[in-house]
């Protein structure tokens, strides 16, 4: 139960200590989202981008994560 609860813990402070991830993933979507609504992107497109995007931001968020707490 100690492995879980920490695990958790360790998960929220993550996403949650960092406000520049959610600020970054915000406006991800939204320019995604414009260029596909308003600049005629293909959705399929536009996926692809959002998902590049997560996986980039998140891998960067890892990154500075694991080189605050060393």
């Amino acid at each position: 139960m100690e492995f879980l609860r920490t695990t958790l813990k360790e998960l929220r402070d993550l996403f949650i200590d960092d406000g520049n991830l959610v600020f970054l993933l915000l406006s991800l979507i939204a320019i995604i989202s414009i260029a596909v609504k308003w600049l005629g992107l293909q959705p399929i497109l536009g996926g692809i981008l959002l998902l590049i995007g997560y996986l980039t931001l998140l891998t960067e968020s890892v990154m500075r994560y694991r080189r605050k707490n060393r």
